[in-house]
């Protein structure tokens, strides 16, 4: 049995993954605080001050147990050669996910100056990130003992080089993104550098040097994947490579953010994100201990990216202009959609690939936000994107709470936000999906990364709107 089938299994028994039976169960509120995982004074704080600062009780019990969910219940902390080590899981599965990990402790960033609690914390997360990236830059899943071999049931026969540490091995350009942005994020709001040792740097080369070959110039490269599965998604054509490509200076992704298998390798929004990190990581460099040729080659590879998005990513939108493809080839043939898991079209702002207002942006927002998207659901209990990952009608959350932090209007703000209020079927979080009509059906009870995004998303109406809160 593979992930998918998993959480489809228990979607459908109302076990971990929701079910009717859970509609009315009142909010769970958050562990005691003996069973906490770990703490943050500055957390704490947040959230006395944000009870003055919601009026809609719903709104306030939401953020309550969300925000603080990935410290109460996924952090494991110890020490790695005297240094603090973070293994930070998912949830409901016991690995750490290079892009979950980073995008679930990244709502307590603007916190970390003064909290010593989460300097720790960032200290061995990002620590941990640059140990499993050393242990394979391929892979996007790490277990905590770096020694075991994966004891995930989908991973297990997979047809890969799997090493020691690796609970599984989809290659995914974000998951080489979001470590740096983490990183990048952590020195911007501290100042510290303490976390960027050897180790990092030596983890930031292979970022460069994998990214490079995953531009398949001069062969293929070493990479190669296959799963046997019922679905095509869990694994890749033509012998584990992926389907063909034009070399035209993109980077190829073997997976999606939400691990299904691309269609078209040159996924169009990780190739944004990874023009952003590259940059990020240029000019972190000096301050990190990485020289001037190394901040060279990061920006060198940016721009060459993105002079190639620009020439192979844009399609026509059908109405006599131009919007971002999901998926290309180089060859011409090009896939559009848009999945709910980040990096995607819709979240290029939030992730500084482009602004709000861009005028390629808006219109490519409308037409993800419409029946052009094949995975743009509409239904009794709301609207909003998913994805191949769980399947047709299931809305994510994570695509409502993006189209507010990608949002300027009040109205839109106000409905989305009307829509994650009936989102937990009464649960008190977050979850990875619901049913178009019925919220009650929904996957992954036990879902951090929407549970810290949710958080996230109300602190940045606390900033940018607070009347929407009040």
């Amino acid at each position: 049995m593979n992930r998918r089938e998993l959480m489809t299994g228990l979607m459908a028994l109302g076990l971990g993954g929701g079910g009717v039976a859970h509609a009315q169960t009142p909010p769970i509120g958050r562990p005691a605080i003996a069973a906490r995982r770990y703490t943050s004074p500055a957390v704490e704080a947040v959230i006395v001050k944000m009870r003055k600062a919601i009026g809609d009780p719903k709104l306030r019990a939401l953020f309550e147990t969300c925000y603080p969910n990935t410290l109460d219940t996924t952090v494991e902390m110890g020490e790695v050669d005297g240094k603090p080590d973070a293994f930070v899981i998912t949830g409901d599965i016991e690995a750490l996910w290079l892009r979950d990990s980073s995008a679930q402790v990244w709502p307590y960033l603007p916190l970390a100056k003064n909290d010593k609690a989460l300097k720790v914390l960032f200290h061995g997360l990002i620590q941990r990130q640059a140990r499993s990236i050393l242990i394979d830059p391929y892979a996007n899943a790490f277990l905590k003992d770096p020694a075991a071999m994966t004891t995930l049931s989908w991973s297990i026969g997979d047809m890969t080089t799997m090493k020691p540490g690796v609970a599984e091995r989809k290659w995914e350009i974000d998951s080489l993104c979001y470590p740096i942005r983490l990183a990048h994020g952590y020195l911007k709001a501290t100042r510290d550098r303490t976390p960027f040792d050897d180790t990092w740097r030596q983890a930031m080369q292979t970022v460069l040097r994998t990214l490079r070959e995953q531009q398949r110039k001069e062969n293929p490269g070493s990479y190669v994947f296959q799963r046997t599965a019922e679905a095509p998604t869990e694994t890749l054509a033509l012998k584990g490579y992926g389907n063909p490509t034009k070399k035209v200076g993109l980077i190829h992704s073997g997976f999606r953010p939400s691990d299904d298998a691309c269609t078209y390798p040159f996924l169009i929004p990780s190739n944004h994100f990874a023009v952003v990190s590259l940059r990020q990581l240029g000019a972190m460099s000096e301050t990190t201990g990485l020289d001037a040729n190394f901040a060279h080659d990061c920006l060198a590879l940016a721009a060459e990216v993105e002079t190639a998005l620009k020439a192979h990513g844009l399609i026509d939108d059908c109405k006599g202009g131009r919007i971002w493809a999901y998926e290309v080839d180089g060859f011409g043939n090009a896939l559009f959609m848009d999945d709910a898991n980040v990096p995607s079209l819709l979240a290029l702002p939030y992730l500084s690939a482009m602004a709000t207002d861009d005028p390629v942006y808006r219109v490519t927002r409308a037409a993800v936000w419409s029946d052009r998207n094949p995975y743009f659901f509409k239904g009794a209990a709301g609207e909003g994107i998913g994805g191949p990952h769980e399947g047709l009608r299931l809305i994510w959350p994570m695509s409502l709470m993006m189209r507010i932090l990608t949002s300027q209007d009040d109205a839109e703000i106000r409905a989305s936000l009307q829509i994650l209020k009936t989102a937990d079927a009464s649960t008190g979080f977050m979850h990875e999906a619901f049913d178009q009509d019925n919220p009650a059906v929904f996957t992954r009870a036990w879902f951090a990364w929407a549970n810290s995004l949710f958080g996230e998303t109300i602190l940045d109406l606390h900033s940018r709107k607070p009347h929407l809160l009040a």
